[in-house]
Parts: C-alpha cells; structure tokens; sequence
C-alpha cells in the first residue's frame, strides 16, 4: 500500500514535470499516456494470450499512433473497429489492412463506400447476426461483383435457471440457430462467412477482487468460472458443427479481463484486448492481472473554497454504462484526493477533498484517470506521449484528426 502511494506521488511530479517542460502550457484536459506503463502493458497481454494473436480493440484506444504501437508490437494482429466508418478509414490511412468491425452496421454511406471498393472489401469484415443485416448490405450496392466478408457474432453470456449474465448483444446463441444462419450467408451470392466472435463480457469486464467487496467478489469469480466452462462447450460444440459448413479464418474472443481463460479455449483463435494496454479505472481490481495505469489527464486547481479543499476546471468525464459512482473519473495524483459527494465531477467544476487538497495551489495540476478506456480522447485533440518525466511527442486523437465515430 504504501509502495502503492510513493508510486503515486512520483507519478505526480513525474507528469507535472513533463508537462512543464513543454513549450507553452498546453489546455486543459491535458491527455497523458506514460509509454513505460503502455509498453509493459502489451507485454502483459502478449504473455497472456499464450502463443493466439492479439486483435486490437479501437474503441479503447481512438489515437491513431496508439494503435500502430500497438500493432507494432510483436504478438498483436490486426484491429477490432467500432464502426464502419472508422474501419473504412483505418484502412485508408494504411494504419490496417485486417479490420473486423466488432458490432453490426446499417451504416447506408458507408457500406456503399465498402461494397465499391475492392480494397477496402478485402481488408475489412462485417459482423452480422441475423440476415436483415444482409439485406441492408445488398440494399446499398448495385451488383455482387465485391463479396463482403462477414463474421457471426455468437452471444457468449451465462445461462442458468432461465436467466441470462453476460452483454445483451446477439441472438444467436443455440448451435442449430448459428448454423442456420451460417448457411443463409455461404448461400447467399455475394457473401464470405469468415469468422466467428464470442465475447464473455460478463467475464472481460467485471471486476473480481475488490478489497472492500470479497464476499460480491467471491461470487463474480465463481459466475466467470462457470460461465467459461459453458462456454468452452458451447463454443466446441458450435465449431463443430459449422466445420461442415464452412472454413472459417478466424474466432475471435476474450477482451482484456479474460485473455488467459479464452486463450485456453481451442477452438478459440485470437483474442480481442484494448483496455488492458491503458487500464482504465473500472480494470483496477481484477484477479487475473496485476494493473499498470498508463493515462490520465490533467486539470488545474482554479479556486479554494476552504483552506482544505481545492476545486479543479473542468473534470465531468463520466463513463458510459449503467450510471454509478464507478463511471466517474477518479482523482489520482496526488494520492489521496476524493470527490464530494454533492458536486462529484462536474462539467465547469470539480471541488476535491482529502489531506493533499490542503497543499494545492491555485495553477497546480492534478491527474485523474477515466474509467473507461478510449472515452477520454473523444474529449481532447492532442495526446501527450511521455517517458519517464519527459513528453517525448504530441500526437492527435481521432478527435485530433476531425474525426468522431
């Protein structure tokens, strides 16, 4: 713990020194990502998936350089999109040229740019799970003469006493239900069935070792153990059977709270991981990997209500999901600061408590991390790359580069 804090405390001076350094103090949110703690991220997660590719989920990056480091790096393979839009254009700045969109399109301007591209075509694969998607594919093209390649997204959530843990995402989850569809895409003229995804977001996403929550904790551990066992037969099962359908390229799975446990599922091919290579807040607390928070962003102190507290510009960057005091950026460095209760983290405003908002000064920075990871850069066009107490470049966000997906 007090390791733990000193770390903490380094890390403060350390991106205040970086910062300083820079030419002009640049505005704030000032995005940070210490490449030390990213790098040794990557390795992680490279050691994690035991020998299976690592495909890089965008979403949880949205920088540009990010990913190419990212797919730099020995043991990552292609990227895991969010939108079409976004795939089309990673693919035009060369940044990939193996993109599976991660969720289904109806993206009309899109598709017609994908269906009249040959290019783009075979770089980039669609992910359906049920034929309207289909339907909206041929709906936007006039001939068949580009086939589109397309994966099944397979739900991959827990079942048990008639309930269902996991993502609300697919329909298909009964083996006889993804065959069927396999056989509408392989007959369908037009069309290349070239993978499969399950995602175990019930297992990737949720915390398992909070010190505060053991007895929830406990619980969380034994439903993940459970759902992977179903999994791993579910996923046999339904490999099986669409061997005699077709040759499939890839099954991707996992994210980065799962890579071990995916990873040992053979019928499994690659992993999906984004999150780990900058371990937001809500990836703090898991036992499967020991985290290596690399960014944050700054904000500076502009007023002091009470000579113990310190009230910060700016800082309402509250994550998506199911609200809760888990979506809210946590204050970092220096150690030992908290939000109030009243005013949490406010679009204009965030006043903080705790015994280092005593020391603060009017000016003086303080670091905070977001909880999901990716959201942050919708929020700021410049990232600040720093090693060691240095910004060794100043890169654009997907914001940086006039884009929003």
């Amino acid at each position: 713990m007090i390791d733990r804090l000193v770390d903490r405390n380094r890390l403060w001076s350390r991106l205040d020194t970086a910062v300083a350094g820079l030419p002009e103090p640049p505005p704030t949110p000032i995005a940070v990502v210490d490449l030390d703690a990213f790098d040794a991220n990557a390795d992680d997660l490279v050691r994690r998936a035991s020998g299976k590719p690592v495909r890089v989920a965008s979403k949880s990056l949205r920088v540009p350089a990010l990913l190419e480091r990212a797919l730099a790096h020995d043991g990552f393979s292609g990227v895991l999109a969010y939108t079409l839009a976004e795939a089309l254009w990673l693919h035009e700045t060369g940044i990939s040229d193996d993109i599976v969109v991660a969720y289904p399109t109806v993206d009309v301007a899109a598709l017609k740019q994908l269906t009249s591209s040959p290019s783009a075509a075979a770089a980039i694969t669609l992910m359906v799970d049920d034929s309207a998607h289909l339907d909206v594919v041929d709906s936007t093209r006039a001939s068949h003469a580009v086939p589109v390649r397309v994966a099944l997204d397979v739900d991959a959530g827990l079942r048990f006493g008639g309930q269902h843990v996991g993502p609300k995402r697919s329909p298909l989850f009964d083996t006889r239900d993804v065959v069927a569809l396999a056989r509408r895409v392989v007959e369908r003229d037009g069309f290349r069935l070239v993978g499969v995804m399950t995602y175990e977001g019930q297992v990737a996403g949720v915390q398992d070792s909070v010190p505060d929550q053991r007895a929830r904790s406990r619980v969380v551990r034994r439903l993940k153990q459970a759902s992977m066992a179903q999994l791993a037969v579910r996923r046999r099962e339904i490999a099986d059977a669409l061997a005699e359908v077709v040759a499939l390229e890839f099954w991707n799975g996992g994210g980065s709270g799962s890579v071990e446990a995916t990873a040992a599922d053979a019928a499994v091919t690659e992993i999906a991981a984004g999150s780990g290579l900058l371990v937001p807040g809500i990836f703090d607390h898991y036992a499967s990997f020991e985290p290596r928070p690399a960014a944050y962003f700054g904000l500076r102190v502009t007023r002091k209500p009470t000579p113990s507290m310190a009230t910060v510009h700016g800082g309402g960057l509250i994550a998506s999901g199911a609200t809760g005091a888990d979506r809210s950026p946590l204050p970092w460095a220096p150690p030992g600061l908290h939000l109030t209760g009243l005013e949490g983290a406010g679009e204009v405003q965030t006043p903080l408590t705790g015994h280092p908002a005593a020391q603060l000064r009017i000016g003086d920075l303080v670091w905070f991390r977001h909880a999901k990871s990716g959201e942050l850069f919708e929020h700021v066009r410049d990232v600040h790359l720093v090693r060691g107490d240095a910004v060794t470049e100043v890169v654009p966000s997907y914001r940086g580069c006039d884009r929003a997906f």
